[in-house]
């Protein structure tokens, strides 16, 4: 019997994006599935839309907004799944998506996660992650493989990769337990690049998976290019180095973001007359002062799994992990 899995998705306020998604998940062939939609305190209109499809999904409902990471650990608390899916409600999927992520994490023990090829919806030539490479210390961002490139089959073979994409990401629910939830002090962004860094320490893997392909309307609930995805994204980079790095580099890579990074962000977002962005990095800066104490990583309640020996981690390649001192 193949495995169970669990897919979560989110909702705030946008039960017609999240229902095309459910739309798009009866046509899925894998044979067992289930779907938690975890809504993060929406407007009772917007909520009264999801109560109301049809076939209905297991729908949980959270008083306030917890945020991206908050929403999904609620929804992960509540997966009967050995794989959970994190799949954001404004995508879509093929029918036949989830089989070879869930044949690539079945082939392999030592895998942990993996994602599949993410194209852009609107414009599905495109390609917005083909695989992650790690997070650059000194700028505190990673890069997508692939990312805004015509598809025309130069990322069509599956293979290791450093990080997974939030936007659709399967995770074997033993990491779960062993390496933990997202972290909840991100609230929206950084969190699948803190989740792949504690992944990789842990001793396990992540994998892009070439044969599965999700399209992404990408930014839909915050927007592309709104202060408040500026103000996450600013306090965010510090975040995942002060949850991730270690020794004289922590001190050194946090202090090349706030007085370099930062400032430049500064000086462009003022000269292009984005007043609002300004506070907004200001704002995600400011947030450090006020949080001197880091929320700890929650884990999900062990099961009793049968002994399956990981095989020994390959060789790797100084990267920019080697400066943050993250390895396995």
């Amino acid at each position: 019997m193949p495995p169970l899995v669990s897919i979560v998705t989110l909702n705030w306020n946008q039960a017609e994006v999240t229902c095309d998604l459910l739309a798009s998940l009866e046509r899925v062939t894998y044979p067992r599935v289930e779907v938690v939609v975890v809504d993060n305190g929406s407007e009772p209109r917007d909520l009264a839309l999801l109560d109301a499809y049809y076939p209905h999904p297991r729908l949980i409902k959270s008083p306030t907004n917890l945020g991206f990471t908050g929403g999904n650990n609620l929804g992960m608390r509540q997966a009967r799944g050995g794989y959970v899916l994190l799949l954001n409600n404004d995508t879509e999927v093929e029918p036949d998506f989830l089989e070879p992520l869930v044949a690539a994490m079945e082939a392999d023990p030592g895998l942990g996660a993996c994602s599949p090829k993410i194209r852009y919806f609107h414009e599905p030539e495109r390609i917005q992650y083909a695989g992650g490479t790690a997070v650059d210390p000194w700028r505190g961002q990673a890069r997508w493989i692939g990312s805004g490139e015509v598809d025309r089959g130069q990322h069509d073979v599956s293979g290791p990769t450093e990080l997974g994409h939030g936007a659709a990401l399967l995770i074997r629910r033993r990491v779960l337990e062993e390496v933990g939830l997202l972290g909840e002090d991100y609230f929206i962004y950084y969190e699948e690049l803190d989740f792949g860094t504690r992944l990789r320490r842990a001793g396990w893997r992540a994998h892009y998976v070439a044969e599965s392909t999700v399209w992404h309307k990408e930014s839909v609930t915050v927007g592309k290019a709104s202060p408040l995805k500026t103000r996450f994204q600013t306090r965010n980079r510090v975040l995942y180095l002060r949850r991730n790095a270690r020794g004289w580099r922590k001190a050194l890579s946090i202090a090349a973001l706030v007085a370099v990074v930062a400032p430049v962000h500064v000086v462009r977002h003022a000269l292009a007359g984005r007043w609002a962005h300004v506070r907004a990095v200001v704002q995600g800066l400011a947030w450090h002062l006020a949080h001197p104490s880091l929320t700890p990583d929650a884990r999900l309640p062990r099961r009793p799994w049968p002994r399956v020996d990981r095989p020994a981690a390959a060789p790797r390649l100084l990267s920019a992990d080697t400066l943050l001192e993250v390895t396995r």
